[in-house]
């Protein structure tokens, strides 16, 4: 019997259907998460496994794929200058930006969200009915206590963030104000992104019907988000990671 006739079976194995039982409980758990992040969240439970196994598994199951998006092309002057400032560590930018959303009563509520361009974690997200400069002053004060204090604040023009008081007391502790061209929110696109995540993975899930849950059920997301989330920008890893806080002192 000639050679070319035989065929090895394929074996199917052992561990596959534990590896997917695993996937699918991830893949329920973090919802709007791709095959990639869960494939990294596999690993850090023990899983041998790479994100091609990860991917196939995805789709033999039916799952949500994640769209790629297109990138925008970056802004240059003439002199080929790039006009938005990169962070280049911890406390350098931090961006602002607002949230809108309503309660299921329809009664409309606003989002302050403040994040570190540089490690990507997510500062805080204030939550309140209405919100001025006096409540960005309110909101920004604890976190410099906090975090310390930035070298520079990213917004665009709205009025809550130039309004004079606001802008004089970052001038008095030293902070630099850095304003985006009206029209343009992709020069403010690490908050842009981050607001992107914040309305698919709680504001378009969840249903509201105070501040109060609204507030308490950001914040148990932002731990998540900071702690075990992983970040593509970097490296797979998430912006303070649990085993970190756990290690320090």
């Amino acid at each position: 019997m000639s050679r070319s006739t035989q065929q090895y079976k394929a074996r199917k194995a052992e561990d596959d259907e534990a590896l997917r039982l695993a996937l699918i409980r991830l893949a329920k758990q973090y919802g709007r998460y791709g095959y990639r992040k869960i494939a990294k969240l596999l690993r850090l439970e023990g899983w041998m496994v790479n994100h091609k196994k990860v991917e196939r598994l995805w789709r033999e199951e039916g799952l949500q794929l994640p769209k790629r998006h297109k990138k925008r092309k970056r802004l240059y002057h003439k002199d080929s200058s790039i006009i938005r400032l990169r962070p280049q560590y911890r406390n350098h930018i931090w961006s602002v930006d607002f949230v809108h959303d309503k309660l299921s009563s329809g009664r409309p509520y606003k989002m302050l969200t403040v994040l570190d361009e540089y490690t990507r974690e997510a500062l805080c997200v204030h939550v309140r009915a209405r919100m001025g400069s006096a409540d960005v002053l309110e909101a920004l004060y604890p976190l410099l206590l906090k975090h310390g204090k930035p070298d520079h604040i990213r917004s665009d023009n709205g009025p809550e963030f130039i309004a004079s008081h606001l802008q004089d007391w970052l001038t008095k502790v030293g902070i630099k104000p850095l304003r985006i061209y009206p029209g343009s929110p992709w020069e403010n696109g690490y908050n842009e992104r981050f607001n992107g995540t914040l309305r698919r993975e709680i504001l378009n899930a969840e249903w509201f019907t105070s501040l109060h849950q609204a507030q308490t059920v950001i914040n148990t997301w932002l731990r998540q988000y900071n702690r075990v989330r992983p970040h593509q920008a970097l490296g797979m890893r998430p912006p303070v990671p649990e085993t970190l806080l756990q290690s320090g002192p």
